[in-house]
């Protein structure tokens, strides 16, 4: 089927969040004279991914996952310091750590003039255009369609349906899902009766709750799958 839009997901997809994320969180904890050991970092990033996965399922709100995070975290390892002070710290650094993934850079330069482009990402939008903004890939995108500023967050059916009303002769049938997320992309694609792609470069297992359209494990799998 030929495709005319990608919808492409930022984190673990283009941008590499978790080199950003270990650095962010690494500089933090620093500054207030904590250890940073492989341990707490890998900790905190579980925690992370879990108040995610709530958040997507709306059972908590952003507000409550910027603190929690932090709180817990502070709590398992014996730290009495201020996690409010923490994730605003957090927040601020993020933002300042934009890197891609490797062969990001050129997938979206083999793709432009062929697809139209558009970034969707859950996130916060100041971290988010931080990150994204000056990276060489964004005049590539059309949007960045960041879910704090849509009102919905992947992979509620809102979020597709507001993005798809602000993409300009938008056509389901030609537009095509891309993500790393089973639960989130992938998930929020099906619900939006659009075809999808698993971005998947490290072959994780299959769900059989969430069927993706493609899946593929590399850039130039994705690459034939919409320039065929």
């Amino acid at each position: 089927m030929p495709y005319k839009i990608a919808l492409i997901d930022a984190d673990q997809t283009l941008l590499d969040f978790k080199r950003s994320e270990r650095e962010a969180l690494s500089d933090c904890l620093a500054s207030r004279g904590i250890p940073v050991t492989p341990l707490i970092i890998e900790r905190y990033s579980k925690i992370n991914d879990e108040h995610w996965k709530l958040l997507e399922a709306g059972k908590i709100t952003r507000e409550y996952l910027k603190i929690s995070r932090f709180e817990k975290l502070f709590s398992e390892f014996g730290y009495t310091y201020d996690p409010e002070s923490m994730a605003d710290d957090y927040w601020n650094t993020l933002a300042e750590k934009s890197y891609l993934l490797d062969g990001a850079e050129n997938f979206c330069a083999q793709l432009f003039g062929y697809v139209r482009m558009f970034i969707i990402t859950n996130g916060t939008a100041s971290v988010q255009k931080g990150r994204f903004n000056p990276s060489p890939i964004a005049p590539y995108f059309e949007n960045c369609f960041i879910s704090e500023e849509i009102g919905y967050a992947k992979p509620h059916v809102e979020y597709f349906n507001s993005v798809a009303r602000m993409i300009p002769d938008f056509s389901p049938k030609e537009t095509l899902v891309i993500g790393d997320s089973l639960t989130s992309d992938i998930s929020g694609g099906n619900n939006a009766n659009l075809d999808t792609c698993w971005f998947n470069p490290n072959r994780l297992p299959f769900r059989e709750d969430i069927k993706p359209t493609y899946t593929a494990s590399s850039f130039d799998e994705i690459l034939r799958i919409l320039l065929s």
